[in-house]
């Protein structure tokens, strides 16, 4: 997340998850809440690298394996709403330590799995360390560093984004190919001992405040002008994931790459997708209503091009790095949003944005494999791109964001 967005979540400070600012920065445990973020996103990618092999060796089509990522979401989508209100009289420290053991848990599981239901089941542990943790991370930042220190923090942890994106599915590809599928996902077991560890050492005791409940969240939806903005969010991330599900089966199917070629591909989407999230801080500075119309509509492009134009290695690395650059700044976009539309809810907001953007996951990897047991693969990229040059019409003719306009901090101010 680049340091404009970050600016933009510091002014939540003002709701009611702070009471008493830190006197020092506790940088390693930012760190270790990035570590976190980093191991989180890394295992709920995975399957999205491994579908062909995990499918083959399960004795499941690829559509059916895709469902590790729709329940993993299914089960974020409720954790991100319930969680943070169930652990209220619980250390905040001990609840992410709790998270860090699940991801360990869930993904041991997965690697000796012996069947589709067993490893579907398992998936759900990494559900709730997922939309649990992503409900918390800027809560509580907010109480490990100073209020004037907060967007450097949200920098660091929301680094994790970026560098799993970038790692974690080629990573999983590549030693999908050597050592098999279940390697990968031994591989990030050991990243979640590695990150809790980190933070046993390092997070210092958080005793449980004031958090969010499911009413609240309902509540901020029904403001004015943010249940639209959200079906926009909602939108974009279901059409994204039905295509980002499904990305190692289209490339196999139309060029026959091979899985290292497959692993450079991906790096380039990730690498890309790197690039895009710095780029948009900058530009949501300058258009925001055109940075989120375009972002959608140029996936929407991209997608449609890797149908209709002849299938080659080079033009599939291009269009897929178009992809890639083009969504790496939705999630910054729509943080950017949320945070200037309900300031004075964090947590509630916190849980708002991972009900929808989990919701979406599903959304997405439930209709993915729906269209592809229908039409193939082909329809699958057709319906999906489709979808995201709707969401970017109806973002820009419904969601109301007007010009950034500079406060005393010299964050861009948006207003509903």
């Amino acid at each position: 997340m680049s340091n404009g967005v970050c600016d933009v979540v510091a002014d939540a400070r003002f709701g009611n998850e702070t009471d008493v600012e830190p006197a020092m920065p506790a940088w390693m445990a930012v760190f270790s809440l990035a570590m976190g973020v980093f191991g989180l996103l890394t295992a709920e990618y995975l399957p999205a690298s491994l579908l062909t092999p995990m499918a083959v060796e399960l004795g499941v089509s690829e559509a059916l394996a895709g469902q590790a990522v729709t329940v993993t979401a299914i089960v974020a989508l409720f954790s991100g709403l319930l969680v943070p209100g169930l652990t209220r009289g619980i250390d905040r420290r001990v609840v992410l330590l709790c998270f860090s053991t699940l991801m360990i848990a869930s993904n041991l599981l997965v690697a000796f799995s012996s069947s589709l239901m067993v490893l579907l089941i398992m998936r759900i542990l990494l559900g709730i360390a997922l939309g649990g943790f992503w409900s918390m991370a800027a809560a509580v930042a907010m109480r490990l560093v100073p209020a004037a220190l907060l967007p450097r923090a949200l920098s660091i942890i929301f680094s994790g984004i970026a560098v799993g994106t970038v790692v974690a599915v080629p990573l999983g590809s590549y030693l999908g190919g050597l050592y098999g599928w279940r390697s990968a996902f031994v591989a990030a077991a050991a990243v979640g001992v590695v990150t809790l560890v980190f933070q046993l050492f390092t997070l210092p005791p958080l005793a449980p405040r004031r958090t969010a409940r499911l009413r609240t969240v309902l509540e901020v939806l029904l403001r004015p002008g943010i249940a639209v903005g959200m079906l926009g969010c909602v939108l974009v991330h279901t059409g994204h994931f039905a295509l980002f599900t499904y990305i190692r089966p289209f490339l196999e199917s139309t060029t026959g790459v091979g899985a290292e070629g497959l692993a450079l591909m991906l790096l380039g989407f990730g690498a890309a997708n790197f690039v895009g999230t710095l780029l948009a801080g900058w530009l949501l500075e300058r258009s925001p209503r055109g940075t989120m119309v375009m972002m959608p509509a140029l996936v929407g492009v991209a997608a449609l091009a890797l149908v209709l134009l002849p299938a080659s290695v080079p033009c599939q690395a291009l269009l897929l790095a178009l992809w890639g650059m083009a969504f790496g700044g939705v999630p910054v976009a729509w943080s950017n949003w949320v945070a200037r539309s309900v300031p004075d809810q964090a947590e509630s907001a916190g849980g708002m944005v991972v009900a929808s953007v989990q919701s979406a996951i599903a959304a997405g990897a439930a209709a993915g494999g729906a269209m592809f047991s229908v039409s193939g693969i082909a329809g699958v990229f057709v319906a999906a791109g489709i979808l995201m040059l709707l969401a970017a019409l109806l973002i820009g003719m419904r969601v109301k964001v007007e010009a950034p306009r500079h406060g005393a901090g010299g964050a861009p101010v948006l207003h509903l």
